[in-house]
């Protein structure tokens, strides 16, 4: 498949971030997400030549230059590991609502630690790389042993990284230096492949064997036999493309097997079982959409979704959004946008003036509605009589019956 790159802009913790989502073609079979090496750019050779590489293979990447770095907004003195974090974890926002979140996460060197660090905050990740990366973001440190008293005296120094010059900041010393990786290896419950050169001068090897050991299975390590940290030799990085896309494939099309055999009763219905991903995890399918439900972590979830109690009740603001469209778009009324907020709560039943009885507690659904438009006084009123009439709105104040039963 021939690649093609688009230019992508989205908002970073610090600014936009500018990207390149290199896609096949054709439709993409999954959708990735590569983070590059310390203080390198999108188009770094690595990264450039594995995401196209992949493209070509069918899966769409999107690479970006993290804050202060390359073509994105920010100050690069500001930020940290932290902050490269949350890049990530937008990225995959961006991804999410404008094409597919990214079921694999790919990164080099420091972006290695990144997106093991990322992946947990990304749900839909099922896959997850790394090329000659640390075990912890304080390897890097030893780039700045020279400067190291000056930074701590003065809070600040410039150093000299790849012949270009960046000014580190204490807090981005105290930063690495607090984040261990160790236990979310351990518990990051998604398939790892560690490639690592054995004569990688920056990242040693021995990094390659600390994240290996932390993690759990699946996992898989590839020697990258003599090449270089950054990979500089074009035939490395095509091998690592070739081996990714060929493991990947294992995991990325499991998965949508799974989706296609999840049990199915007809054309309309939604279908809800475990991932055992996590204690409480939810798939929900209907088509070709699909959801997440969970539980907070307060009561023993991930919270990698929605509650039940969430998904209904966005399921009134929905319905209630939709149904003053449609009415105001009958009435040619200018209505520009209408933004519903729900609050759902348990309640004494004594103090529910409607409700019939008066023992116990009874869940209360409360409704805010913003309209936005040149609307009268009187047409605002009338929206707000219709938003009564929304179809799951009526489903929910009448008495309703469900039949449950086992199928074999």
């Amino acid at each position: 498949m021939a690649a093609q790159s688009e230019k992508i802009e989205f908002e970073g913790t610090d600014g936009k971030l500018a990207g390149k989502l290199d896609l096949p073609d054709g439709e993409p079979r999954a959708y990735a997400l590569f983070a590059h090496c310390f203080t390198c750019s999108k188009d770094v050779f690595a990264a450039a030549r594995i995401s196209t590489g992949l493209a070509e293979l069918g899966i769409a990447v999107l690479r970006f230059d993290f804050t202060g770095l390359g073509a994105s907004d920010g100050d690069f003195a500001n930020t940290n590991f932290s902050s490269n974090v949350q890049d990530l974890v937008k990225a995959a926002d961006w991804l999410r609502a404008n094409r597919a979140a990214p079921s694999i996460i790919i990164g080099h060197s420091l972006g290695g630690a990144a997106v093991l660090a990322a992946a947990p905050e990304v749900p839909e990740c099922r896959a997850v790389a790394t090329i000659n990366a640390p075990a912890d973001p304080s390897h890097v440190a030893h780039n700045f042993k020279d400067s190291a008293e000056e930074i701590e005296r003065s809070g600040k120094a410039e150093v000299t990284l790849g012949g270009r010059k960046f000014t580190i900041k204490k807090q981005f010393l105290e930063d690495i230096e607090e984040k261990r990786l160790t236990k979310t290896i351990g518990g990051l419950k998604r398939a790892l492949l560690v490639f690592h050169a054995p004569r990688d001068e920056t990242v040693s090897i021995d990094n390659a064997s600390t994240i290996f050991i932390a993690a759990k299975h699946p996992k898989s390590f590839v020697s990258l036999d003599d090449a270089d940290h950054l990979l500089t030799r074009r035939e490395d990085a095509t091998y690592v493309a070739n081996v990714l896309s060929a493991w990947a494939a294992r995991y990325v099309e499991s998965a949508a097997g799974k989706d296609e055999k999840a049990p199915s009763l007809g054309e309309g219905d939604w279908i809800v079982y475990e991932t055992r991903e996590g204690k409480f995890t939810q798939a929900i399918t209907n088509g070709k959409h699909k959801l997440r439900a969970d539980e907070p972590e307060s009561v023993g979830g991930d919270d990698t979704g929605p509650t039940p109690y969430g998904l209904l009740t966005a399921a009134l603001g929905a319905c209630t959004s939709m149904t003053l469209r449609m009415y105001a778009d009958r009435k040619k009324w200018p209505l520009e946008r209408v933004l519903v907020r729900l609050q759902h709560d348990k309640i004494h039943a004594e103090d529910c003036a409607e409700c019939e009885t008066k023992e116990g507690k009874v869940d209360q659904l409360s409704r805010e509605i913003e309209i936005v438009g040149d609307l009268d006084d009187e047409q605002r009123a009338r929206l707000l009589e219709i938003a009564d009439k929304c179809p799951v709105h009526q489903t929910l104040e009448r008495q309703n019956e469900i039949v449950t039963k086992l199928r074999e």
